[in-house]
């Protein structure tokens, strides 16, 4: 299989000549020449959906946006770039090869809806990717690329919800990253920062979907239209970790088959082990081995119960130990949780000890029903998707591993420790590097050596975020 090079480049841009001089920046002037609507209507007719991990059509997010205009605060394009789903490195690919193109994107997206500011929202700790950027903007904005849209990094925290978009928005906005309840369209940035201050909507788009809109403003919807599927038009830039013989990045057509994308980025599994699961992230159900000629796409993966997310596959092998896998998964969203919605937390935190009890096998049957009925109703009155996360992701292994879980329940099978389940620091020679600190992050989200027992919307929604002091 071919791997393709879209919005990954095979080599970094290292100058905005270079860029220029590959056809970079004609997305830009084509947008100035056409009407905003007509803007929106191009991208609409491509087909491209967010690559954030929704799917959310583009065109008609950028036209709900532009329907919403204040008459009297400009909008804002927002690029979410706080990449911190388990198993991706997409965006941060993109930016090192490539960050013109993004940011043309996102001056194109501000042209459609009428904003005069796009911010880059990225984390402090993209250390690398912040510096690029800010050198990328201050070249397009010495060549004048950016006219009439200002341009700027924001650098935000770690925590795994920053990348939620309205919290991104409240992170932007100077608070801890706790989701809002109203849509990001109708409260954009600054607000309640101060009642007197009108506010206009926002526009968040990931960073890979940006990459792909000044090529469609080039080439045209049938172009972009020319590789994919009829729902899932277009390319996807996937990352391959977990067990098997290297670790990558690679930009292939929708519809490719998962375990031909497994092979062309990852090697396939490690010499003498079959692949036994694959999971997309942890917002969506396990994918076990019998469906690896399962088309990544987002109607393929949805139908066998499972989803593309940002399309960072981590491949388990026959030598990992299911229980160990849902009690990481279980850890991580319990301790990412804001604790706005108590279910979410309290429930996920038991969910977290309860699974576990089971890898260590030292659960009985009611530690089986506690999990059972956590799963029921850790979503409950939630008011973004983490906890639904906790159903959809531990609950299939759960279900589709029950073997295994029960076999730790009935003393059948050796004590394991919980698989890491954190996100992405690099991926260097192959290898990813995960981010080790979470095995000590605490509930609260402090990496104190004793939990505080209270959690993080409590703890510190009065306290200014250490990334703006």
């Amino acid at each position: 299989m071919t791997l393709l090079h879209r919005v990954l480049y095979p080599e970094p841009m290292l100058s905005l000549d270079e860029y220029l001089a590959r056809g970079g920046g004609k997305g830009v002037t084509a947008a100035r020449a056409m009407d905003p609507l007509a803007i929106i209507d191009r991208v609409a007719a491509s087909g491209l959906r967010g690559r954030g991990g929704a799917g959310f059509p583009t065109g008609r997010k950028w036209q709900t946006v532009a329907e919403n205009r204040s008459p009297v605060a400009p909008s804002t394009v927002i690029v979410n770039a706080a990449e911190g789903e388990p198993g991706t490195f997409k965006d941060r690919s993109i930016l090192r090869r490539n960050p013109y193109l993004v940011v043309e994107g996102a001056i194109i997206a501000a042209l459609a809806v009428g904003a005069d500011l796009a911010i880059v929202a990225t984390k402090q700790s993209f250390g690398g990717e912040v510096d690029r950027l800010r050198d990328a903007m201050e070249e397009m904005e010495d060549a004048g690329l950016n006219e009439g849209v200002g341009l700027a990094v924001f650098e935000g925290p770690d925590e795994y919800l920053y990348g939620e978009e309205s919290a991104l928005l409240e992170s932007v906005d100077g608070r801890w990253p706790f989701p809002r309840v109203v849509p990001t369209f109708r409260r954009g940035v600054y607000a309640g920062a101060d009642p007197d201050v009108p506010e206009g909507p926002a526009l968040v788009n990931n960073t890979e979907t940006l990459a792909n809109i000044p090529r469609i403003l080039i080439r045209g919807p049938e172009w972009f239209r020319g590789v994919g599927t009829e729902a899932s038009p277009g390319t996807i830039v996937c990352t391959v970790t977990g067990y098997t013989r290297q670790h990558g990045v690679g930009e292939v057509r929708m519809g490719t088959p998962l375990g031909e994308v497994i092979e062309a980025i990852g090697g396939g599994p490690r010499p003498g082990r079959s692949v036994k699961a694959v999971m997309s992230g942890v917002a969506t159900g396990v994918i076990t081995a019998d469906r690896l000629d399962t088309p990544v796409s987002y109607e393929g993966l949805a139908a066998i119960g499972s989803g593309l997310g940002s399309a960072g596959f981590i491949v388990l092998d026959d030598s990992v130990d299911m229980a160990a896998v849902a009690a990481g998964v279980a850890r991580f969203l319990a301790v990412e949780s804001c604790g706005q919605c108590s279910p979410c937390k309290l429930d996920g935190a038991t969910l977290a000890t309860a699974l576990a009890t089971v890898a260590t096998s030292e659960a009985r049957d009611h530690d089986y029903g506690v999990i059972r009925k956590r799963l029921a109703t850790v979503a409950d009155r939630s008011r973004c998707f983490l906890a639904t996360q906790q159903q959809v992701s531990v609950g299939s292994i759960v279900e589709r591993f029950a073997d295994e879980i029960e076999a730790h329940v009935r003393g059948g099978a050796d004590p394991v420790e919980p698989e890491l389940i954190a996100e992405l620091v690099d991926i260097r020679g192959g290898r990813a590097i995960l981010d080790e600190r979470h095995r000590a992050k605490q509930l609260d989200w402090s990496f104190n050596e004793r939990d505080s027992g209270t959690v993080p919307v409590e703890r510190y929604q009065k306290v200014a975020p250490p990334w703006l002091r």
